[in-house]
C-alpha cells in the first residue's frame, strides 16, 4: 500500500502544480525580480501548496499510524498524525499569506510558534532527555519544551534560507527526507518511513516544474512547510536516543544548517543584524566563483547527498569512529567555507594556519 501512496502523491503533484501556478497568478502570489534574486522575470510562487496537497492525498490514502515507542499502550495513535497535519496546515496558511502579502518576520514567527506549540502540547512530541555516550542521561527538565520549539523553528527557517535557486530547497529537502526515511527504516520506525517517503515523492513531482529553468517557485509556503516537516519527523525519528545519534539529523541537514550558521557569522563580522538579508549564501557564492545556475544547484545536491550518507555511516559507527567522522566533517566544512568565502572574503583561519605551518 505504501508504494501506491507514493505513486499517487507523485502523480497528484505533477497534475496539480500547473493549477496552483495559475492560482498563484490569479491571487497575486508572485515573486518580482530584485537585486537579491537571480531570476529576471515575474514568477509565480505558492508551489508549496501543490506539495502540501499531494502529501495530504498520499497520507490520507495510506493513513500511517505511529506505534511504540512513539505511542505508549492506551494512548490514541492518531494524536501524533492529527497534530502534525494541523500544525502543518498552520504553517502552510502562514506561507500562503506571506507569498501573497509579504508578512513581517514577527508575523511569520508567530505562525511557526503556534505550529510548534501544537506539536509539543497537543501531539506530545518533545525532547525530554538524551542518553550520554559514557552512561547516564541528560535530562532537559523544564527546558524540554523551549528546546523542542527552538529546534522546530530553527530547522523550519534553515530550509527557507537556502531557497534561492531553481529547485534548490526542494532538492535538498528531498535528499534530507530520503535520508530520514532510510534512518527510520534502520531503526524500525515505519511511521516516519512512510510519512517522509510520501513527502519526498510529493516534492519530486513538484521538482518537474521547479528545476532550472523553473516554471514556478515553492515560495515560503513550500520552504516553511518542508522545513517544518523535516524538523518534526527528525524529532519522531530520533526521540530519546544517544547524544551522538541525536547529531544524526544535524549532519543530515548539514547544508541548510551550515549555511544558516555561517550567514549569521558573516553578518556579525560585517556589523549587520543576524537577520539582515544578503546575497552571500552558499548558492550565491558558488555562482560568484563561476558556476552556472544549474551547476551550483547540482553541486549543493551532491553536498547534501554526502551529508546524508555521512549521517547513515555515523549511525552505524562506534563511539571513536563517530567522533573521528564529526571531526573530518567539521574540518571539511570549514575549509570549503573559507575557499568560497561563505563567512566573508577575509575569513580564512584554517588556510592562514596552514600557511604558517608551511613556512
Amino acid at each position: 500500500m505504501l508504494y501506491v501512496s507514493l505513486i499517487v502523491a507523485f502523480v497528484v503533484a505533477i497534475l496539480i502544480t500547473p493549477l496552483v501556478k495559475r492560482f498563484a497568478f490569479r491571487i497575486g502570489a508572485v515573486d518580482a525580480p530584485n537585486y537579491r534574486k537571480v531570476h529576471s522575470r515575474i514568477m509565480p510562487r505558492l508551489g508549496g501548496l501543490a506539495i502540501f496537497i499531494s502529501f495530504l492525498v498520499g497520507l490520507v490514502l495510506l493513513r500511517p499510524v505511529p506505534t511504540e515507542p512513539l505511542v505508549q499502550a492506551g494512548e490514541n495513535p492518531f494524536i501524533i498524525p492529527l497534530a502534525m497535519v494541523l500544525a502543518a496546515t498552520i504553517i502552510v496558511i502562514t506561507g500562503v499569506l506571506d507569498d501573497m502579502y509579504e508578512l513581517s518576520a514577527k508575523t511569520k514567527m508567530l505562525g511557526q510558534l503556534v505550529a510548534a506549540c501544537i506539536i509539543v502540547f497537543f501531539g506530545g512530541i518533545q525532547i525530554e532527555f538524551i542518553n550520554l555516550p559514557f552512561g547516564g542521561e541528560l535530562e532537559f527538565g523544564f527546558l524540554s519544551i523551549p528546546f523542542t520549539i527552538l529546534w522546530i523553528v530553527g530547522i523550519t527557517n534553515a530550509i527557507n534560507l537556502i531557497d534561492g535557486l531553481d529547485g534548490l530547497a526542494a532538492g535538498v529537502s528531498t535528499i534530507a527526507l530520503i535520508t530520514l526515511a532510510c534512518m527510520a527504516l534502520i531503526m524500525g520506525n515505519m511511521f516516519v518511513v512512510a510519512t517522509a517517503a510520501i513527502l519526498a515523492f510529493s516534492t519530486i513531482g513538484f521538482l518537474f516544474y521547479n528545476f532550472h529553468p523553473a516554471k514556478i517557485f515553492m515560495g515560503d509556503t513550500g520552504a516553511l512547510f518542508l522545513g517544518f516537516m523535516i524538523a518534526v519527523l527528525s524529532l519522531l525519528g530520533f526521540k530519546g536516543v544517544t547524544i551522538f545519534s541525536f547529531i544524526i539529523p544535524v549532519i543530515m541537514l548539514g547544508v541548510p544548517i551550515s549555511d544558516t550558521f555561517f550567514a549569521i557569522v558573516r553578518r556579525i563580522r560585517n556589523g549587520q543584524k543576524w537577520s539582515d538579508p544578503d546575497k552571500s549564501h552558499l548558492h550565491h557564492r558558488l555562482i560568484d566563483v563561476g558556476f552556472s545556475h544549474r551547476q551550483a544547484v547540482l553541486i549543493i545536491y551532491g553536498i547534501a547527498a554526502m551529508f546524508g550518507l555521512a549521517a547513515i555511516i555515523f549511525s552505524m559507527a562506534k563511539l571513536w569512529g563517530a567522533i573521528l567522522l564529526i571531526t573530518v566533517i567539521l574540518v571539511a566544512i570549514e575549509l570549503f567555507v573559507e575557499v568560497i568565502g561563505l563567512a566573508g572574503k577575509n575569513y580564512r583561519p584554517l588556510i592562514n594556519l596552514a600557511k604558517i605551518f608551511n613556512k
